[in-house]
């Protein structure tokens, strides 16, 4: 087991290395510089059309089967999760303070990216051997680029199928659980399971209508909880900015006596742990947004795009300032992932704080099972087109049965292996939403055109 938990932290040194943060970094920039920052001045707009309040002609005749707001919390879903409260946590570990820095850098960049990646993909969506509507980088590349391009399309739903298997999430959840209820690993993966093959058999709009449910409340509640610890640490948030500002760009990193490799190695963290929690550029968003009842793409990009801004800029913050204004910037306690953000709501709030944290826990996790499960059955449809498990109990079996078992593997391999299959989607994704920007500018001209969008 040492010999394949080494050769998963060799292989993610490798897929994370310089070339893909310069991909998903440098394509993100030339997508602010072509678009010249576009998109983001139809934040409002995005903000008004998932309340309801700007409403666009054609949608309740278009095709698709949900709404736009359920389209983002589908997609929050499978984001707002472990890697708000454990993956922040492994950041401030792995690259100190400064490795907020470049969530923050990697989370704005990635609201355009995100814009550009589902907008042209509800543009080129096509249907599975179901007939439903559906979406994501490996339709875009089959109805949008030559078919020469087709292996890419299956290169991204193999690895996306695997890193939508909820491995650290389910396993995160597990261990909280039984750290804090005494319950085994093994028996909480089987109930999450049998609760997950009960949502799967109700389909896209039982999804929906699960994640709309939970991930406001589940988000509001967070966030409170966070703001009241900030007060209680009011002194202490200064000099947390300070840390964050100031050690992005000295190189140190590794709390406990070690020496990270420098302001590089902070920033793939940074950006690292910004995609693994906000998902830009890797291709899974366009997926959940591609199910949303519209007939213009642009709507839905827009709409998208608010998705990094509440995912990184507003709950890992939170979740990082806690840990940083509880125990200080270079005080960091040698905990693992989740355990670490409970210690810190537990000095706080005492055992109602660890409490509270369990079940933000809990519903994080699942809602993001919940949304993974979704997108790893897209892509299990896209490979197979219904020639292997039509019925579609043999992938709720396989993917629920993956479930337990990764509630009792090591929370590092888990990790591991999601973010080596995000870096394997990302190189698709990203070819074809570059490739395909001068399409989505004028797309987006046209919409601001006509909607009288303000820029």
């Amino acid at each position: 087991m040492d010999i394949f938990s080494r050769f998963l932290t060799a292989a993610v040194d490798v897929a994370w290395g310089v070339p893909l943060v310069v991909l998903l970094i440098g394509g993100g920039l030339y997508l602010c510089l072509v678009s010249r920052l576009l998109p983001l001045r139809g934040f409002w707009h995005a903000i008004k059309l998932t309340l309801g309040i700007d409403k666009v002609p054609g949608d309740l005749t278009a095709e698709g089967q949900i709404s736009h707001f359920k389209a983002l919390t589908n997609a929050l879903a499978a984001t707002i999760g472990m890697g708000n409260i454990a993956g922040v946590a492994v950041a401030i570990q792995q690259g100190g303070p400064g490795a907020i820095f470049w969530m923050w850098v990697a989370a704005f960049i990635g609201m355009v990216t995100k814009y550009f990646e589902c907008t042209i993909a509800i543009k080129y969506r096509g249907k599975n051997y179901k007939g439903e509507t559906q979406g994501g980088p490996m339709y875009t590349i089959e109805n949008a680029l030559h078919k020469r391009w087709l292996f890419l399309g299956f290169f991204f739903a193999g690895a996306g199928f695997i890193a939508s298997i909820p491995l650290f999430n389910a396993n995160q959840l597990a261990r909280i659980v039984q750290a804090q209820y005494k319950i085994p690993s093994f028996y909480v993966g089987c109930i999450v399971a049998a609760i997950l093959f009960y949502i799967l058999s109700g389909g896209i709009k039982r999804l929906a209508q699960t994640t709309g449910t939970l991930v406001p409340i589940m988000c509001a509640g967070y966030v409170l909880l966070a703001i009241v610890t900030l007060v209680m640490n009011v002194a202490q948030v200064p000099s947390v900015f300070e840390a964050i500002f100031m050690h992005a760009f000295t190189g140190d990193a590794m709390w406990g006596g070690a020496v990270g490799s420098g302001i590089v190695f902070i920033m793939q963290t940074g950006v690292k742990r910004s995609a693994f929690s906000n998902e830009s550029g890797i291709g899974t968003a366009p997926m959940a947004h591609s199910n949303v009842k519209t007939s213009e793409p642009v709507s839905q990009g827009l709409v998208a795009m608010l998705g990094p801004f509440i995912d990184t800029i507003l709950v890992c913050t939170m979740t990082a300032l806690v840990i940083l204004s509880t125990f200080g910037p270079t005080r960091i306690p040698d905990l693992d992932g989740v355990l670490l953000t409970l210690e810190a709501f537990k000095r706080n709030f005492g055992a109602a704080g660890a409490h509270f944290l369990a079940i933000s826990t809990i519903l994080f996790a699942f809602t993001t099972i919940v949304g993974g499960a979704n997108y790893a059955e897209k892509c299990f449809d896209f490979i197979f087109r219904g020639y292997i498990g039509s019925g579609g109990n043999f992938f709720k079996v396989f993917f629920c049965g993956c479930l337990i078992v990764s509630t009792v593997i090591t929370s590092s391999d888990a990790i591991n292996i999601i973010d080596i299959c995000f870096a394997l989607m990302a190189v698709p994704n990203m070819i074809v939403t570059l490739a395909l920007a001068p399409e989505t500018i004028a797309m987006t001209k046209d919409y601001f055109r006509r909607y009288r969008v303000s820029v």
